[in-house]
């Protein structure tokens, strides 16, 4: 009897208990799956958003017409955090980064599921983490977010986040933000700033070296900070640059030129042209994030450089102030308020193209050129250059000379003090006052007086900027129009001078017979450039010397002197300021803009051709009758009481100026006579340094006292 043989029935029913198990374990995964999204759907739809006003937070720039970085300051929070976009970057930084953090960014919605898989299938292999799975759109709203989270919670705030960015902004949004946020180590912060301090340039032209630097300082900015760790720095620079061979986006030919480039060990100080103006705009609107300029980095920069330059040769002490202009766009070119910013012997943190100074002989021009339009005087008409007293007050020329009869052409050419003092008395110093107060450019007088004539020679104050405004309506032929160094001020001036004609400082006749004269000047020896029509000046006490020149485009004035006011043995404008002015003009272009010629209408005379009144000025009795000059007793203009004079080690000798009393003089140093002489001016030996006592005696035996202290440099 066969048995037949036993076959387990349980098998089928197994696999077929399987199969089930599997469903449900798939079932379960996809109700897990699909719980998982809807809760994180539900989390970015209730989840409150970021703040984006951190965004904005920049730092505040000033740049130039071009829109060219003059100055930065730090953000709110103290950090270097410079707008910034793709445009202003180089292509190859933007695809270096793209490449090694985030291949797949314009394609996913803020997470990138297959980098999520990935990274969790080898932490899951290796038991560690091997690769991750951020986007840059996470890395964004980390940034934003203030915190770097690396637990799984504080991820999964990241992704939701992320998302949320994604559904409000641009991809291209996403990323100028982290072009703007990107962590480079300290108070870095974004690619411009990165760029500028480590490589000293924008990030618009980087090398490849450079770009695949600050793709990798990103990752670990304070272990790769160059100023710290470059060789760290190094390492991953090496890194990015072979991710970036093998993904195709630079050749292995640029990867290995790249990896033998040095690497900066040290940051740079941010571009800082114009501080003194950049400092005035952010004060006047101290809530604009950009502050555009009217001014020209490379020109201020360059000026900035002759400022500084020449005042070394000056002394230890002296400053000097620059400011160009375009005349003919109205604007200023450049302004150099001191030779430099943080130079303590210099006070430069003084911008002393706004401090109010004597202007010395520059304001004859138009005391000369409102006459004329007043039909008081001619270019050709004689004038006696000869003693003369005007009440109490007896002016004096420069050298102690008088020429005699010369002409007013001759007399502006050699900047004569007592012919444009007479033209002055007879024009009228409220006059000259007054119209150069009507086109904004009063001066600044002592309290409660009144133009008298000490302005034809420096008794007032201005500042450089507006003498600069002044000589620029002369280079426009009369035609006075505010120079501005805000671009906004600009574009509506603009619109207002289209609709509007602009103010007349003079007539253009006048201006063009001021022009010729100052044109003929000749140039201080060993002047750079071509001729231009200029000015100079030196005020009382040898406190500041001025130049001042046009030609058909460009107004550049020259301060130089010491901030504190301190009087300067041997400063004279044509000698000090004037050769920096033909340099300046150089620098700015090489080759000069035609002076404006002859008006319409107008025609060269000669003496002979004047009518009789015009022939020769005689003066008035106004000046004898006026209340603002009175007799003076004798006194010391120079030095004044209390005055601290440099003492220069190779001069011996200080020059001394008196006025009113009866000659001669008798000049005392220390109570010791030490000179008589028959005129006002005299040079006395004093000490090295330290006080000095200085008295003078008159043949009337009227006295006058000042004491000086003399500091050697």
């Amino acid at each position: 009897m066969s048995v037949a043989p036993h076959v387990p029935q349980s098998q089928p029913r197994l696999s077929q208990g399987r199969r089930r198990l599997a469903a449900v374990s798939l079932l379960v995964v996809l109700a897990v799956g699909v719980l998982a999204l809807a809760a994180f759907e539900w989390a970015v739809r209730t989840r409150p958003p970021l703040d984006l006003t951190s965004i904005a937070q920049m730092s505040p720039t000033v740049v130039d017409r071009d829109g060219r970085l003059l100055r930065a300051y730090t953000a709110p929070d103290g950090r270097w955090r410079l707008p910034v976009q793709t445009s202003d970057v180089d292509p190859r930084f933007v695809r270096m980064l793209l490449a090694f953090e985030d291949r797949r960014f314009f394609a996913h919605s803020g997470i990138d599921y297959r980098a999520v898989v990935r990274a969790s299938l080898q932490a899951a292999l290796h038991r560690r983490l091997v690769s991750g799975a951020s986007t840059l759109t996470m890395q964004v709203a980390r940034l934003i977010a203030r915190k770097h989270e690396r637990t799984l919670p504080g991820k999964l705030r990241q992704m939701v986040h992320a998302v949320q960015l994604e559904r409000v902004l641009s991809k291209q949004a996403i990323l100028n933000i982290y072009l703007r946020l990107a962590p480079y180590g300290g108070n870095l912060e974004g690619v411009r700033a990165a760029s500028l301090s480590y490589f000293g340039k924008e990030p618009k032209r980087l090398t490849i070296a450079e770009a695949a630097l600050l793709v990798a300082l990103p990752q670990s900015p304070e272990r790769r900070r160059l100023d710290r760790h470059p060789s760290a720095a190094r390492k991953a620079r090496d890194h990015v640059l072979a991710i970036a061979a093998a993904r195709g986006v630079i050749s292995a030919p640029e990867a290995a030129k790249a990896r033998r480039a040095r690497v900066p060990a040290t940051r740079k100080p941010f571009p800082q042209f114009a501080p003194h103006v950049a400092d005035e705009a952010r004060t006047r609107a101290p809530n604009t994030q950009t502050h555009r300029l009217t001014l020209k980095r490379a020109t201020q920069a360059r000026l900035e450089r002759l400022a500084r330059d020449r005042a070394k040769t000056l002394g230890a002490r002296m400053s000097v102030a620059i400011v160009a202009a375009d005349h003919r766009s109205g604007t200023f070119t450049a302004i150099v308020g001191s030779p430099g910013l943080h130079s303590v012997s210099r006070l430069g943190a003084i911008d002393m193209s706004r401090a109010s100074r004597s202007p010395g002989s520059t304001l004859k021009p138009f005391i000369y050129g409102l006459a004329m339009d007043r039909g008081l005087i001619h270019a050709e008409t004689l004038i006696d250059d000869v003693p003369t007293r005007f009440g109490g007050y007896r002016p004096k020329n420069f050298g102690e000379d008088f020429r005699g009869t010369v002409t007013i052409r001759e007399a502006l050419a050699g900047s004569l003090n007592i012919p444009a003092v007479k033209v002055l008395d007879r024009l009228g110093p409220g006059h000259l006052i007054g119209r150069l107060s009507e086109l904004g450019a009063a001066p600044t007088l002592p309290d409660a007086t009144v133009p008298d004539l000490a302005v034809a020679l420096g008794g007032l104050g201005y500042d450089l900027r507006t003498l600069v405004t002044l000589y620029a309506a002369l280079a426009q032929g009369g035609d006075h129009q505010p120079l501005t160094w805000l671009q906004s001020d600009a574009d509506n001036a603009k619109t207002v001078t289209d609709a509007v004609d602009a103010p007349k400082l003079m007539s253009p006749k006048a201006a063009y017979e001021i022009l010729r004269i100052l044109r003929a000047a000749p140039p201080p020896p060993n002047a750079r450039g071509a001729r231009i029509a200029f000015k100079t000046g030196t005020s009382y006490g040898h406190r500041d010397a001025w130049a001042i020149g046009f030609d058909g485009r460009h107004t550049v004035g020259v301060w130089v002197g010491r901030a504190d006011g301190t009087a300067t043995p041997g400063l004279v404008g044509r000698e000090t300021a004037a050769p920096i002015l033909f340099d300046a003009f150089q620098r700015i272009s090489a080759r000069r803009s035609p002076l404006p010629g002859r008006p319409p209408g107008s025609r060269r005379m000669s003496a002979r051709d004047l009518p009789p009144p015009l022939r020769r000025f005689e003066r008035t009795h106004r000046a004898s009758k006026s209340a603002a000059f009175v007799a003076t007793p004798l006194r010391i203009v120079f030095p004044p009481d209390r005055a601290e004079i440099a003492a220069i080690p190779d001069r011996s000798t200080l020059a001394v100026t008196a006025e009113g009393g009866t000659l001669p003089l008798t000049w005392l140093v220390d109570g010791r006579p030490v000179v008589t002489a028959a005129q006002y001016r005299s040079f006395l030996q004093l000490p090295s340094d330290g006080f000095a006592r200085i008295s003078v005696i008159d043949a009337d035996g009227r006295t006058a006292r000042t004491r000086v202290r003399l500091i050697a440099e």
